[in-house]
């Protein structure tokens, strides 16, 4: 996977592009929404610690540790959140999607769907990557709903596995979605949805 290169990614209701620096003043007034980080290992409280955010966006890109993209609702022309690939190993082909949040106004509109979508046909058709992996607080019960239901397949807790922004040890669950299973995954969880991909 080239870190360097600019990855598009775009369906009929979303695209997906790198993150800008610039970015961040567009993102700020969902990304201040507190109900973002409840469940996440960093958390965004004001101007300063999002253009941190983005800094460090762009330096895990540069180092190659991540790749974060920010979301675009086609269908208003709007920001609505960002999501990553990250612990990425090319020599295992094998990638983890995540870190991604979205603002309110766009929870449980279906966005979220095309994303994910979006990242695992990537993974899977362009990259011919073996596995995608995905993990959540055990605590964010909506997550975790979320992701059985896209298909994935949960493989277990890691106990007192990362540090929060709170001071809380959180239990971390690991889901998986291997390449053999990604075709029927396709044609049913994703039937409706049709891939572009623009690099």
């Amino acid at each position: 996977m080239n870190f360097g290169q600019d990855i598009i990614l775009e369906d009929n209701r979303v695209l997906l592009r790198p993150l800008r620096l610039t970015d961040a003043a567009k993102l700020q007034p969902m990304a201040l929404d507190e109900d973002i980080w409840k469940y996440t290992v960093t958390r965004i409280g004001n101007e300063q610690e999002l253009q941190q955010w983005a800094a460090e966006a762009e330096r895990n890109r540069r180092e190659n540790q991540r790749y974060t993209f920010v979301i675009l609702d086609k269908e208003t022309d709007t920001l609505a959140g960002s999501t990553s690939y990250g612990n990425i190993s090319v020599a295992d082909k094998r990638l983890e999607i995540g870190w991604t949040w979205l603002g309110k106004p766009y929870r449980g509109s279906g966005l979220n769907r095309h994303c994910k979508f979006l990242l695992l046909s990537y993974a899977f058709d362009v990259l011919q990557f073996e596995r995608v992996e995905l993990k959540t607080d055990v605590l964010n019960l909506r997550s975790r709903k979320a992701m059985l239901k896209m298909g994935a397949t949960e493989e277990g807790i890691l106990r007192s596995h990362t540090q929060m922004h709170d001071g809380r040890r959180r239990d971390t669950i690991f889901y998986s979605i291997l390449r053999h299973e990604w075709p029927k995954i396709r044609q049913t969880v994703f039937q409706d949805l049709h891939f572009k991909n623009k690099v």
